[in-house]
């Protein structure tokens, strides 16, 4: 069971496993403490499979074109940071490396790796690990961040040059998109209940819990 204490009134209590759509309410305001969405793993997992493939495309694909006084070039993220490396400017690249390629592959690798490993309960320990990790590259993913300074520059370089976004730049966007929707779809306590104990026993199945005064249903 989960002790939590209900934002509306402070009043501490414990929330027994829920079923699948089900909510749990404040024994005391009737306030929403938990819900356990449907589906919610094979959600995430067919997102996460699709924000893998936009972030491959993404960093071998182009991202835009320029075309100035007859001369054409184009460019990938990471060869973006590259050339920053070589123009001088290595603390810029190593962070643009960091925050645009490694951090976003590390948060999607490290969650799909954990979306597999659950499919079989009880799941591994080291999954709980590979969540923490997940968990921790995310605040470091700014792709959004990227796209912006991207957009504004493509404003800029327009007056001078004509530039030719390409299918890199749709899928880095598209790669935003899913991954707002995997946060807003995932939900980890549903990997925590399937995480094997310490001891290596299985986690409790819903019969094995009794009732508590939080109401659930």
């Amino acid at each position: 069971m989960e002790t939590i204490a209900c934002p509306d009134c402070d009043l501490l209590q414990r929330i027994p496993p829920l079923p699948l759509g089900g909510k749990a309410r404040c024994g005391r305001c009737s306030k929403t403490l938990a819900t356990r969405r449907s589906d919610t793993l094979d959600r995430t997992l067919a997102l996460t499979i699709a924000a893998a493939i936009a972030l491959i495309v993404a960093n071998t694909m182009p991202l835009m074109g320029l075309s100035a006084v007859g001369r054409e070039s184009s460019t990938t993220i990471i060869g973006g940071a590259h050339e920053m490396w070589l123009q001088g400017s290595q603390i810029t690249a190593v962070i643009v490396a960091f925050c645009a390629v490694i951090a976003p592959a590390g948060h999607v690798l490290f969650l799909l790796t954990v979306l597999l490993a659950i499919r079989r309960p009880p799941a591994p320990r080291w999954v709980g690990e590979l969540l923490r990790l997940a968990h921790f590259m995310e605040p470091w993913s700014m792709t959004e961040v990227m796209m912006l300074g991207i957009l504004v520059a493509l404003f800029k370089i327009a007056q001078l040059a004509t530039v030719l976004p390409g299918i890199g730049m749709y899928a880095a966007g598209l790669f935003v998109v899913l991954v707002a929707a995997i946060l807003v779809s995932f939900d980890p306590h549903e990997v925590w209940q399937r995480v094997a104990w310490a001891d290596g026993e299985s986690p409790p199945t819903l019969s094995d819990t009794a009732s508590d005064p939080a109401g659930a249903r």
